[in-house]
């Protein structure tokens, strides 16, 4: 008699679980700024400085005092010129400066008047200037300190480094950050269906295989989160085979991901490979697509086998690996953001699992559903700019808000 199936486990309940084993490891790296995109801060970065470091124009125009322009179309003797990088002296009272954006802002100066608003009078030489429009204090001014204060803490330990986070640290002076050290993935696929492309030519296909499209998108994903990636290559569907590839990957890695193998037939083999050598959970989680999932460790190496089917490997990858590898490089913030959009379709027919339809964004701002939510229509991946997240059993009328996650969101 065959034992009970286990119940499916909530994605939540999956994730938690997931995360709980997801200790943030040791090491470190210290990288020129340039090289710094997609790493995660180690230390914190403190800027030394105040940005701007004073007073400067946001604006090409004239320096000048409120007080010596009590209506539109006074005009002033225009005493200095000052270009972003030179410093400019004193303003003196009844006069105006020519200045460019950047510039720092004279003393005595209260505002710039954009050159717009001016009309510079003796033939263009900017001797005098008449201003055609009244000044507020303040005006066009970007007040020292209005970015960073000096001792400020620019990016936090913890923060995953972005092109503007890289920038925020140049704007302070540093040339290097501090990082946690990449982490080591070892991906292999199973099956011996799968074939690469390249090996055999589309109408040399024996029947029955397949080209190994997991293992593209997955080293692709796994590189974005910033991982050194070592590829395996395709596994036999043999005992032996798997025993050897995973005692073999677990001696240099943190991570071993497979794809493939995590069900319960007889030729899957991974379930008693990964126990022979370690320990194992092998997870039926209550989603769609992506229900077969598996997590464990070999050694001291973690390891995580996704589903074969495509979609559910690229689904369950964005909603579960890649939480785990943020938090194992000690990024602070792996939660998966939502936002509500307008559905454009129906969806008469819900699941007792949580769904992940593959949908895009159309020129109403509405949300457009695949035709095609098979788990193994890859097509709807690229198709599609999202995932929308349906509870168990919910349905959809047009028109009706859901909550809609950008693959933007997912893959950055």
């Amino acid at each position: 008699m065959r034992p009970p199936m286990k119940p499916l486990k909530p994605l939540d309940e999956a994730l938690a679980d997931l995360l709980a084993h997801a200790v943030p490891l040791a090491g470190s790296d210290t990288v020129a700024t340039w090289d710094g995109d997609g790493r995660v801060l180690q230390t914190g970065a403190v800027s030394p400085l105040q940005v701007p470091p004073q007073d400067n124009s946001a604006m090409d125009g004239y320096a000048l005092r409120c007080a010596d322009v009590p209506q539109a179309g006074a005009e002033l003797p225009v005493t200095q010129r000052i270009a972003a990088g030179s410093a400019g002296a004193p303003l003196a009272p009844g006069s105006a400066a020519r200045i460019f954006t950047g510039a720092p802002v004279p003393a005595g100066a209260d505002a710039i008047v954009m050159q717009e608003d001016c009309v510079a009078l003796d033939g263009g030489h900017a001797m005098q200037v008449r201003v055609n429009a009244m000044p507020r204090p303040g005006q066009w001014i970007r007040r020292a300190g209005e970015d960073v204060t000096r001792g400020a803490v620019v990016l936090g330990q913890g923060e995953r480094l972005s092109p503007a986070s890289l920038g925020l640290a140049a704007s302070v002076g540093m040339a290097q950050l501090t990082v946690r050290r990449k982490l080591r993935v070892a991906l292999f696929s199973t099956g011996d269906e799968l074939v690469m492309p390249g090996d055999v030519a589309p109408q040399d296909m024996r029947p029955g295989a397949i080209y190994n499209s997991n293992r593209f998108f997955l080293r692709a994903l796994l590189l974005r989160l910033g991982c050194e990636v070592t590829d395996l290559g395709i596994v036999p569907d043999r005992l032996d085979a798997t025993v050897q590839a995973l005692r073999g990957a677990a001696q240099a890695h943190d991570l071993i991901l497979t794809s493939g193998g995590v069900s319960v037939g007889e030729e899957d083999h991974i379930k008693p490979a990964v126990q022979s050598l370690g320990q194992l959970d092998l997870w039926q989680i209550a989603i769609k697509p992506g229900k077969p999932f598996a997590y464990g460790r070999v050694g001291a190496t973690h390891f995580i086998g996704l589903p074969g089917n495509p979609v559910s490997s690229f689904v369950t990858f964005l909603l579960l690996v890649r939480p785990f590898l943020l938090q194992l490089s000690g990024c602070h913030t792996v939660a998966t953001k939502t936002i509500a959009v307008e559905a454009h379709f129906d969806w008469p027919r819900p699941d007792k699992r949580r769904e992940f339809l593959r949908v895009r964004r159309n020129a109403g701002g509405g949300l457009d559903l695949f035709t095609n939510q098979s788990s193994g229509v890859l097509t709807s991946a690229v198709w599609g700019d999202g995932l929308v997240d349906l509870a168990p059993g919910q349905t959809v009328t047009q028109g009706q808000t859901v909550r809609f996650i950008p693959f933007s969101e997912l893959m950055a």
